[in-house]
């Protein structure tokens, strides 16, 4: 579904979710939320599933646009309190985690690109969510980081570690920001997810086809 205004939507938790038309965002979009809660769901791009709750929304947004994704966001939840915000995005190199990365031939817009998309969206739209995060009793942060983001992971994508580490480097700063409000924020520094599964393949499945080389969701 598609939402004008969510002013006048109040039950359990409302939880905000990036990154939602595939992978982890979407899993967490189909199966995170209970019975009561409001989920919505920012992307470019449309969702291609279709068993999600009622109480499920779709915010059209182009992270690598900061300023107007955060406009989009903000102008859709208006002053609804927001229990979660769960930040899952990350974009890598055309050539990540494959022989052929070449750091030296990165383009100068896909560098730009990834930081915009990975950590200034990150930055500008929490900035933007503060005032809702605050009308929570309970609210949470939540960041979705990756093991590139953790000292010592041997890996040679340069730009997806930076935005990774600069995860990390948010959530410590923001702790402080929000210590008085009580607001929960977390990173989460994940591994390789098997994101070409989607989250109703079993596991069994999933781990036999990787080769036990990749998580499910």
């Amino acid at each position: 579904m598609v939402l004008e205004s969510a002013q006048e939507i109040k039950r359990g938790r409302n939880i905000l979710v990036y990154g939602v038309s595939r992978g982890l965002g979407a899993a967490i979009f189909q199966k995170f939320p209970t019975e009561e809660d409001v989920i919505f769901g920012v992307s470019r791009s449309v969702p291609t599933f279709t068993n999600v709750a009622k109480s499920s929304y779709w915010i059209q947004a182009d992270l690598g646009n900061s300023e107007e994704s955060a406009h989009k966001v903000t102008e859709t939840l208006g002053a609804m309190p927001l229990d979660v915000l769960i930040y899952n995005v990350g974009i890598w190199e055309e050539k990540a985690f494959s022989e052929a990365y070449d750091f030296e031939s990165v383009p100068a817009s896909e560098i730009t690109k990834m930081v915009t998309t990975n950590l200034t969206s990150a930055i500008l739209n929490i900035q933007a969510l503060l005032p809702n995060l605050r009308l929570s009793k309970n609210a949470k942060i939540i960041l979705i980081g990756s093991t590139w983001g953790l000292p010592n992971h041997q890996g040679k994508e340069l730009v997806f570690t930076a935005t990774k580490f600069g995860l990390k480097g948010i959530a410590e700063s923001l702790r402080e920001i929000v210590r008085e409000d009580q607001i929960g924020v977390s990173v989460l520094s994940l591994g390789y997810l098997a994101t070409e599964f989607t989250i109703d393949v079993p596991v069994n499945m999933v781990l036999e086809e990787s080769d036990y080389s990749l998580i499910p969701l």
